[in-house]
């Protein structure tokens, strides 16, 4: 079992300053390493996100037949085709990845063999139905504990029906399964968007070769379409900075007096970059340098200095481009002049904690007020001492990351219960926020 690693965060002492990387984009990590697996021929990835979670994909998909290896250059993918992986011998597990437990579900229903999948506890108690329940119409059958949880079983289909399914929510993970379900599927699959979402899969899959139709809905959203079966064609991948990683020194240097940074490389996707409009709404000094292309995605260096940050409304039709942003966003507007209104986060109570309520629970710890409306958050302004409090993480890196950050510019050191598997997502987070002048003392 592994060991907790409680942390202390106080005030950092000076301006953060430097050029530094955060790791290749999670989101895309995941699809590189799936659609490698499901392409012909030799993929090379470089850039490639290495924490648990894509290690743990990576695994799953060399238990599925693909060949998969590493080295200092970058990692090596042999694809075996799609409709070919093989039937795993032991239980696929997930650790604590709901992305990879919900995009391979789909490649999981379109192949004709049972297989097994588990997680962590917190990936446990999460909820799968909102993916195993459209994906059921391929003819797939799917086995889970109550509530639809984890450890499932799937017992998937070499004759899977394609679907044409309306999204009742807005959700990559749930259109991502659906989509790569329909690659293996006889006939015209279609997923309906009411609010356009993170779109790597779409560009992946046409990266590989797959022609995928994107177009607009009378009033809002997006349709999605392919025809399966369909064939991959191995392409190689550069991964780009993952803008969700880089929303922590970045927030962090706008918080602290005096700061000056630039994160190089950060994935600009338009469907990413949520975070950066609402801090630039609320007046931080960032700008975006030296943008180009690689590997089909928009990437470019983020220039933040310290700023006075002033209170926002946040529209809830942005969510789904900054769904992972929220709780560093929050705390950027606890620290700002004024209040701030976070519309629609519904989707936070099923990350992997209720992330909307821990979020709160973070600020209030640490001398926030914070006030829930439904799916609404807000958040009163800096109007007093910040810091000196507990914070409960509940297995989330998001939050323990977005503690450090909030423990970074408050009057009182903040305590944080267990920071272990920020691992899982931002490998060496504590040493990169160091280099760049943070003092936080392990």
């Amino acid at each position: 079992m592994q060991s907790t690693r409680p942390l202390t965060v106080s005030a950092s002492l000076q301006g953060l300053s430097g050029h530094t990387r955060v790791p290749g984009d999670k989101s895309i990590s995941h699809r590189s390493l799936m659609l490698a697996a499901l392409a012909e021929g030799t993929t090379q990835v470089r850039g490639l996100l290495e924490g648990e979670d894509v290690l743990r994909t990576a695994d799953a998909m060399r238990a599925l037949g693909a060949r998969i290896t590493s080295d200092e250059k970058g990692w090596t993918i042999e694809g075996k085709g799609v409709g070919q992986l093989s039937e795993p011998a032991d239980v696929l597990d997930m650790g604590n990845s709901g992305t990879a437990a919900r995009l391979l579900s789909g490649i999981l229903a379109s192949h004709p063999f049972t297989s097994i999948m588990t997680g962590d506890a917190s990936l446990r108690s999460r909820p799968m139905r909102r993916v195993t329940d459209p994906l059921s119409g391929t003819g797939a059958q799917f086995l889970t504990r109550d509530g639809g949880r984890l450890p499932m079983a799937i017992k998937g289909t070499g004759t899977a029906t394609p679907l044409s399914y309306r999204l009742p929510v807005a959700s990559a993970q749930v259109k991502s399964a659906i989509l790569l379900a329909g690659l293996n599927a006889q006939g015209r699959t279609v997923v309906e968007e009411p609010v356009a979402t993170r779109d790597h899969t779409e560009n992946m899959l046409r990266h590989f070769g797959v022609t995928v139709d994107v177009s607009p809905l009378e009033g809002g959203g997006r349709r999605i379409e392919l025809t399966g079966p369909t064939r991959l064609s191995a392409r190689d991948v550069i991964v780009p900075g993952d803008p969700s990683s880089a929303a922590f020194p970045l927030v962090a240097a706008l918080l602290i007096p005096g700061s000056d940074i630039v994160i190089e490389g950060v994935g600009l996707n338009p469907l990413r970059t949520g975070l950066f409009t609402t801090l630039l709404e609320m007046g931080a000094d960032l700008t975006i340098e030296n943008e180009r292309i690689e590997g089909g995605e928009k990437v470019g260096d983020l220039h933040a200095r310290g700023s006075h940050l002033k209170g926002v409304d946040v529209p809830a039709d942005r969510a789904p481009s900054m769904i992972d942003e929220y709780p560093v966003l929050a705390v950027a507007c606890a620290y700002a002049e004024g209040p701030s209104r976070l519309r629609g986060l519904e989707e936070l109570r099923v990350k992997e904690s209720d992330r909307l309520a821990a979020t709160v629970a973070l600020l209030e710890a640490n001398g926030a007020r914070v006030d829930v409306e439904g799916d609404d958050v807000i958040v009163a302004g800096r109007s007093g001492t910040l810091g000196g409090g507990i914070v409960r993480t509940h297995m989330d890196h998001r939050l323990a990351m977005s503690a450090v950050v909030l423990g970074l510019a408050a009057d009182r050191a903040v305590q944080i219960d267990d920071t272990a598997f920020i691992e899982t997502s931002f490998p060496g987070f504590v040493d990169l926020m160091n280099a760049l002048g943070a003092g936080i003392e392990a």
